[in-house]
């Protein structure tokens, strides 16, 4: 089999999807923009070959490169980032090279505009904020007069919380429109509740090979805008609920053969036409393993291995790790520079060490959303969990 990976060497932890591709047999051949040299050892064992590209967004240049992987290694029979940034050109390079084993580009809309999504969420039976394409102040004045303020504006494609805004008012609303960048934004009505994900490794049959569930802050958007301290976990177990709302997006999205990562609401406040406080409303969809190192995590929480797990998707279209008797919880706290914490570094080492599990710097581009440095730890309950999170990000 041969395999090729888009950016094997960022996230730096992804070398280990292509690792375990190769303990399974398979070719793996990476493209990326890190000169050979810079590569980090565990990267280039990873790989059977790897093909530097100076710019990843020169389209050309990208296929050029597994053009010369087809013609030395034969067909290739899969090409996947797992990376969100370059579903777009995943889809684009399999569509020309014949690769049928993902999405196609016919079929990436759905999966990248948040308007797209709502149809998708319908067939699944699944709840969502009411939402409107943003063309002229008129319309979305039109729009707000309906669901009220505050709602949130952000573009119809992107990653994460960038370029988001909450809009409390008519002075916010002209703001908007006057610094908007030019791309195509929806505006949805506000929602109360926490952000929950259902994360999980799907087969060619659209059934999950291996579920988990992870907590998030209620507003990431504000971590970014406001330079908060991003804190998280994964959960040992997942509510009933989530779980059937999940596998029913999976269907409803014909998603096959890939890691997702499907974001929910759970309300924290009743809302009319969505639900009562512990529901679940679908948010977004995401076709690629949850950010930063929330794969990890997940291996830390439920003492199993994705990256096998997603590599034996690949290579048998089945599940061979087995699943764990003991399951744990797995929190990450993050930490800004421009702040002084009560709680020095030395002493979260001190007081968690023997859970720890990471601690390291951020590379730049993760700043905005997750900190300059961060701890990660393993703990036997929830209440533990969330100590652990005040203990990191308690401030002097």
């Amino acid at each position: 089999m041969n395999f090729v990976f888009i950016s094997p060497q960022f996230p730096h932890t992804y070398w280990n999807f292509c690792d375990r591709l190769r303990r399974n047999g398979v070719n793996v051949l990476g493209i990326g923009d890190t000169p050979y040299d810079g590569l980090d050892m565990n990267v280039k064992n990873s790989l059977t070959e790897y093909y530097y590209v100076d710019n990843m967004e020169d389209y050309d240049k990208v296929f050029r490169a597994v053009a010369f992987f087809s013609f030395k290694y034969g067909k290739i029979d899969w090409l996947e980032s797992n990376n969100e940034y370059w579903l777009e050109q995943d889809a684009r390079l399999r569509t020309d090279f014949h690769i049928t084993t993902g999405t196609q580009e016919s079929e990436i809309d759905h999966y990248k505009s948040k308007a797209e999504m709502k149809k998708y969420y319908k067939l699944a039976g699944v709840p969502t904020a009411r939402q409107a394409k943003v063309t002229t102040l008129k319309s979305l004045k039109t729009f707000i007069r309906k669901v009220g303020y505050p709602v949130i504006v952000k573009p119809e494609i992107g990653v994460g919380a960038a370029e988001t805004w909450k809009l409390e008012s008519e002075e916010d609303l002209v703001g908007f429109f006057e610094k908007k960048p030019d791309v195509p934004y929806v505006c949805e009505e506000f929602v109360t509740g926490d952000i929950v994900s259902y994360d999980a490794i799907i087969d060619s049959k659209g059934e999950p090979l291996f579920e988990s569930q992870t907590c998030w802050p209620p507003s990431i958007m504000d971590i970014v805008n406001q330079e908060l301290d991003l804190a998280y976990y994964v959960s040992a177990d997942m509510p009933e609920a989530l779980r059937k709302m999940g596998r029913a997006t999976v269907k409803a999205f014909g998603v096959k053969s890939r890691y997702v990562h499907l974001e929910f609401f759970c309300l924290t406040q009743a809302k009319e036409g969505l639900g009562q406080v512990g529901d679940f409303v679908g948010l977004e969809v995401n076709m690629r393993p949850a950010g930063g190192y929330t794969p990890d995590m997940m291996d830390f929480a439920h003492s199993v291995d994705v990256y096998q797990i997603w590599a034996d998707m690949v290579t048998t279209d089945s599940r061979l790790f087995p699943v764990a008797e003991k399951e744990q919880y797995c929190a990450y706290a993050g930490r800004r520079d421009q702040y002084t914490y009560k709680h020095s570094d030395e002493e979260v080492f001190k007081k968690y060490g023997e859970g720890m599990v990471m601690a390291e710097r951020l590379p730049d581009m993760m700043v905005p959303q997750m900190g300059n440095r961060m701890f990660t730890v393993k703990l036997p309950t929830l209440k533990a969990t969330k100590e652990f999170i005040q203990f990191v990000s308690e401030r002097a």
